[in-house]
This record gives structure tokens, C-alpha cells and sequence, in this order.
């Protein structure tokens, strides 16, 4: 692999001015970007915007884009700080090629972060929003794919009856013979509003306020710089995108192996798109990479620690209880790595401590500064049917035997999750090449970590796998507690990316198992080569996804269904 390396440095023209190469580089992005704009009008027949709109359109993400590969390859210096460049500008891309709405929880926790914009630290059903507020919502009401398939029987060009069906594609038809809709009639509905105000809309029931400061700054800067419902969507998203680049930047800062796997977990398009969200998961997201990056450092020193057991507690403040298995992250870390005045068991004890606590205050803040809510209203729906939790939880642990049958039988016809991280929103959006390339791409990642020094030893190795395996049990558990029926044979409302963390752990296991097994010998040149082509490939494809991702809802295939 050497070889490889030093053949590919050999082979660049030292005679060839660096100014010329990436004016010949940008040159090759615009013209790449107009190109996919005209196969957009032909195989897709989107005319709508008119080539010249939508080519600007393109040349301008493509300017971003080749602006921002430039700034890291020229004046930007260090893994780090170059992947959260390549972070914050993928999921800018993300941001605006996924309309309002569609990532999961997304309406709620933009009504509960404006809220908290305007200094309302309490929780009051009776409080309305402002009528852009209301009209956004109106106007995005729901999930556009899957979630709304519409079915109807039209005529090919030969006169022949043909069947169409909106299944998977951003399409409407609310109801037979109506006209079909697509993304750009919730924007004109959005904008093109009349008279008539739309209905009051009321405070969401969610009674949190740490997962949601991030957000809420960035709405109320929006609403400073005069932007209206929609600019402030945009700009909830925008800072919680530069909280997760952050702390992503700073997972990779202090991760020394298998930085590579973190790279591309970190770029996968399902990360950035709930990264790119105003869903409290994308800052979640950071925080589980922080974490799982302790695993892999050298020494774990005093200021380590802290900044672990902040990021617990926060994991904790969104998600309480399930995210206490990461407390046993400090018991299996190597002890030859722990340079902390504080034992292992101190911190462990402190994380649990101060974990709890933190829960239990926010239960209390929630209850005692909610005020107007219908009892009812905090039971968990499915259908007409509430979700016995309680009796679930009995169910569980009086036939463990067949909820072990249930928990493999849902990983068993998901695939494992691992087949859906194409997979986007409510479970509406397949995009089948994301599907199929993201586990390719995480087991290249796994291959390029292999010149790391092997960390695959005893506890630590163990510990790992089984806190990968138990947080997986753990979100699944969650769900059948919550969201299904009792006794159920399948848990429903699973979505691959409550399993990323897990991805991510194990994805790691295979590169130092790999790591043990292969123990190839790299040069610092190599290493470092193997480093950036991790980068800028998981890079490359974080890319990729935004396009497919606009393509889908902005795009095409608008002709699938009769107007």
C-alpha cells in the first residue's frame, strides 16, 4: 500500500500550475452541474423553474461545494477542522435539498424551539403562533412519500391503460380524479397565501428545553435579521448543522484510530440528514459521536473526562434512560489508556449520578410549568388504540423467550437495519443507491482504518460489541414499550437512524479486528493519504445523497401520475 501512495504522488505534474488545476477543477464542476440539470429536463421533464433558473441554481451548490474543497485543501490544516468544514457545507446541501417538515419530529421541535425563541420556558397548550407559523405548517402538513401513496389508472402514449402510483416519490393526490400535487404546491400554497387565516395552532406536546437552545438560537436570529416561518425553518437547521460539526471536529480531534470509520459515519446522508434538521437528534447525533470517539484515544486525561460526562448528561437530557448504557463506556476503555485523577469507577459513578438527576429535574420542570394540556393528549396513539406501556412492559418480562423471538424477527425482515440507511424521514423516502452504497462505504471505511494500531484486547473489544448490542435491544425496546400494541409480533416505528451509534461501534470492531488480523504496516505518508481519501470520498458521497435527496422531492418523477 505504500507503493500505491508513493506512485500516486509521483504521478502529479510538478510543471503544472496549481492556479490552472483548480480553475480546470471549477470549470468541470459547472460544467457537471448543467449537465445534471439537463438530464433533469429531459428524463424527468422538469421545466418549472426554466433551464436558466435551475442551472444558476445548480452552479451556485456547485460553487459552494468547490469553495469549500479549495478552503480545506489550501488554507485549512488538520483532519479535524477539514472534515467539520466538510460537514457544515454537505449539510448545507442537506438543509435546503430536504423541504419543511419531512425529517421525523421536525414540526414539533421547531414549534417548541420557537417557543423557547421568544422566551417561553414554560409549556402552555393555550399559546398560539403567529399566522406564518400556522400557515407553514399548513401548508407542509405531513410526510410527502410513501406515507401518502396515491394510486391511479391513466393511458401510455399508445392509447393502453397504465397503472401509477406515487410510492416513493414526492407526490399528492388528495383524493380520485384530484390534481396531483407536488413539493413546489406546498411552497406556493406557503407563499401565495390568501385572505383567509389559517387555523390557530397550538403548542406541541413537548415538554423539554435543553435539546432545543441550539435551534432556538438560530430561530431567533432569523427573526432579528427580519426573516419570517420559513427563513427561521432554515435557520433552526443551519445551527444545529454547526453545533454537529462542532462536535464532530472535536470527536475526531481527540480520536488517534480508526478515524476513517468516524469520517464516514459522520458523512453518512442519513446523519446529515437529521444533522441538517430542526429535530433536537441532530446535536444528539454529535454528542453519541463524542462518546463513542473516547474509545478510541490514547489517554483519557482529567479535561477528558469532563467533556464526557457533559456530553452524557446531554445525551441523557434528550433521550433519559436508554442512554445509561453509555456509562459503562469508562469501565471498558484500556486502563493503560486512563491518565485522569478520577478512577474509572468515580466517573462512571458521577456520570449515572449526575445522569439521573438531570432526568429527574426535567421530569419535575416538565410537569410542574405545564399548563392547559387535555389529559389526553400525553397518551401515546396508535390508530384509535392507546399503547398500554405498562402492560407491554409485563408482557416483556413475563415472555422473554418470545420478545427475543420478536426482536429477530424485526432485525431479520429489516435486513438488519443496515440495508436502510438510504432511507429518509418517516420511513417514506427510500433512496435504493444510498441503500446499497452505505454499508459498502462503511466497510471501505473499516479497510482504510486497518493501518491503525489494533485496539481489538479483551475487555475492551467485549465491552464494546456489548454495549453496541445493547443499545440496539435498547431502541428497540423503547419502541415496543411505547409505540406497539402488547404482544405484537413485530416493534413497530424502527427507523435506521436510531441505530447509527450502534453502526458506528461495530463498524469499528471490524476495523480492529481487521487491524488484529491483517496488521499491515503503513508510513506516516500513507497513513495520512489513507486519511484524506477517507475523507473526501465519505465526502464525495455526503454529496451525492443531498443531490439524490433534491432530485427526489424537488425533481422528479412529476409525469408518474395523470394531472
Amino acid at each position: 500500500m505504500n507503493r500505491f501512495f508513493a506512485k500516486t504522488a509521483a504521478l502529479r505534474p510538478a510543471s503544472f500550475p496549481a492556479w490552472a488545476g483548480w480553475l480546470a477543477g471549477y470549470a468541470a464542476a459547472l460544467l457537471g452541474s448543467a449537465a445534471l440539470v439537463y438530464c433533469w429536463r429531459v428524463f424527468y421533464e422538469f421545466n418549472r423553474l426554466g433551464a436558466l433558473p435551475l442551472t444558476l441554481c445548480a452552479w451556485g451548490a456547485a460553487t459552494l461545494v468547490y469553495g469549500a474543497v479549495f478552503l480545506a485543501v489550501r488554507f485549512v490544516r488538520g483532519l479535524p477542522a477539514r472534515a467539520a468544514l466538510c460537514i457544515l457545507v454537505s449539510g448545507v446541501l442537506f438543509c435546503f435539498a430536504n423541504p419543511p417538515f419531512q425529517a421525523p419530529d421536525e414540526a414539533s421541535h421547531f414549534l417548541r424551539s420557537w417557543s423557547i425563541s421568544q422566551g417561553y420556558f414554560d409549556f402552555d397548550y393555550a399559546r398560539t403562533y403567529p399566522q406564518d407559523v400556522a400557515r407553514l405548517a399548513e401548508a407542509f402538513p405531513g410526510a410527502w412519500a410513501s406515507a401518502h401513496t396515491s394510486v391511479a389508472l391513466g393511458q401510455d402514449e399508445a392509447g393502453n391503460p397504465k397503472s401509477y402510483s406515487s410510492a416513493g416519490y414526492a407526490l399528492k393526490m388528495r383524493g380520485e380524479g384530484a390534481r396531483v400535487e407536488s413539493v413546489a404546491d406546498s411552497f406556493e400554497a406557503y407563499f401565495d397565501a390568501g385572505p383567509k387565516a389559517p387555523a390557530p395552532l397550538h403548542e406541541p406536546i413537548v415538554v423539554m428545553v435543553l435539546p432545543f437552545l441550539p435551534q432556538a438560537l438560530g430561530i431567533f436570529i432569523a427573526r432579528l435579521l427580519g426573516f419570517g416561518a420559513l427563513g427561521c425553518l432554515y435557520g433552526a437547521r443551519l445551527a444545529n448543522l454547526a453545533v454537529y460539526a462542532a462536535l464532530c471536529g472535536a470527536a475526531l480531534r481527540g480520536c488517534r484510530r480508526y478515524q476513517p470509520v468516524f469520517l464516514a459515519v459522520m458523512l453518512l446522508p442519513l446523519s446529515l440528514f437529521m444533522a441538517a434538521s430542526a429535530s433536537y437528534d441532530a446535536t444528539l447525533l454529535g454528542f453519541y459521536y463524542l462518546v463513542a470517539s473516547y474509545y478510541c484515544r490514547d489517554e483519557i486525561t482529567d479535561r477528558d473526562v469532563y467533556w464526557f460526562l457533559f456530553a452524557f448528561w446531554m445525551m441523557n437530557s434528550a433521550k433519559p434512560w436508554l442512554n445509561l448504557l453509555w456509562v459503562a463506556l469508562p469501565l471498558i476503555l484500556p486502563r493503560s489508556a486512563w491518565k485522569s485523577r478520577l478512577k474509572k469507577w468515580q466517573a462512571a459513578v458521577a456520570a449515572l449520578g449526575g445522569a439521573l438527576a438531570l432526568t429527574a429535574f426535567v421530569e419535575w420542570y416538565g410537569g410542574a410549568f405545564r399548563y392547559n394540556y387535555p389529559a389526553a393528549a400525553f397518551d401515546r396513539m396508535l390508530g384509535e388504540a392507546v399503547v398500554d406501556q405498562l402492560g407491554q412492559l409485563q408482557f416483556i418480562l413475563g415472555n422473554l423467550p418470545r420478545y427475543l423471538a420478536v426482536m429477530l424477527g424485526t432485525l431479520y425482515e429489516n435486513l438488519f437495519f443496515i440495508g436502510q440507511l438510504g432511507t429518509f424521514g418517516w420511513l417514506d423516502l427510500p433512496v435504493p443507491l444510498i441503500s446499497l452504497a452505505s454499508p459498502v462505504l462503511l466497510v471501505f471505511a473499516a479497510a482504510l482504518s486497518v493501518h491503525e494500531k489494533s485496539s481489538l484486547h479483551g475487555l475492551p473489544a467485549l465491552g464494546l460489541g456489548g454495549l453496541s448490542v445493547l443499545y440496539a435491544a435498547g431502541a428497540m425496546t423503547a419502541m415496543y414499550i411505547t409505540y406497539t400494541p402488547v404482544g405484537m409480533v413485530r416493534i413497530l416505528g424502527l427507523q435506521a437512524r436510531y441505530f447509527l451509534p450502534a453502526f458506528l461501534m461495530l463498524t469499528v470492531l471490524l476495523a480492529a479486528l481487521l487491524s488484529h488480523v491483517l496488521q499491515p504496516r503503513l508510513a506516516e505518508d500513507g497513513r495520512q493519504a489513507a486519511l484524506r481519501l477517507g475523507l473526501w470520498v465519505s465526502a464525495g458521497f455526503a454529496v451525492l445523497g443531498a443531490v439524490l435527496l433534491f432530485q427526489h422531492y424537488f425533481i422528479g418523477p412529476v409525469y408518474l401520475l395523470p394531472g
